[in-house]
């Protein structure tokens, strides 16, 4: 084995379980090159999405070997802010967290100023997919027989794979998160999902795949914290 992927799903907030995650990666990696993909979903939800965003941003400013991926609560928030749209579209799907992650007040006026804007131009720019010689690493879903260059965000970011589907996408593994199943991860031939709804269950699942060996994760961390 020359290198190692662990690919960690739908954090939504619970920055408890990713500091978590890093340490036990840390371990299990032993000296032996590695390196870790987001698959999207930071904010939202759970209690601590602006310490996932500064943690992620700060790794990647170290050049550590991070490669964060575009979820659609990242795609929801950058949209409200920046178009701007009706913020309770964000808000009531899990968006009041995250701005009192930032110091928002609980009742008041909405008041976005409160995100930096380096954060959110860090979630705008981020990618919507990373693929290697043997998976394609995305949020939520690819469909087969459309180049991933022409799949916007509405497949790659919003969409779902139907019940026990074993799609991959060509020859490659899609490793994804976005439909959750607490009792995850799911396997399949040709996809896994990672999702198990940690920011409620307090459970996180980190896939381990070797890179130079094609199809689904050769193992799993289980990172446990406190439900909500």
């Amino acid at each position: 084995m020359t290198s190692r992927t662990y690919a960690i799903a739908d954090l939504h907030g619970r920055y408890d379980l990713l500091e978590r995650a890093l340490w036990s990666i840390k371990a299990h990696a032993k000296g032996v090159k590695h390196k870790i993909i987001t698959l999207g979903d930071y904010i939202d939800r759970g209690p601590q999405s602006k310490g996932i965003i500064e943690t992620l941003m700060e790794a990647q400013a170290r050049g550590l070997p991070f490669i964060c991926l575009k979820g659609n609560h990242e795609d929801m928030m950058v949209q409200t802010l920046r178009k701007p749209l009706d913020h309770n579209w964000w808000i009531t799907n899990g968006g009041g967290t995250t701005l009192m992650s930032y110091g928002h007040v609980r009742y008041g006026d909405y008041d976005p100023t409160v995100v930096p804007e380096a954060h959110i131009d860090w979630m705008d720019q981020l990618p919507l997919y990373h693929v290697d010689a043997h998976r394609v690493f995305v949020h939520a879903y690819v469909k087969q027989g459309v180049p991933l260059e022409q799949q916007g965000t509405e497949l790659l970011l919003w969409s779902r794979y139907p019940v026990g589907a074993e799609d991959g996408y060509r020859d490659l593994h899609v490793v994804h998160g976005h439909d959750y199943f607490e009792d995850g991860p799911k396997l399949f031939k040709g996809r896994t999902n990672l999702d198990t709804r940690a920011y409620h269950t307090g459970r996180l699942v980190v896939g381990v795949f070797d890179d130079d060996q094609p199809g689904g994760p050769i193992g799993a961390i289980e990172i446990k914290g406190d439900p909500r």
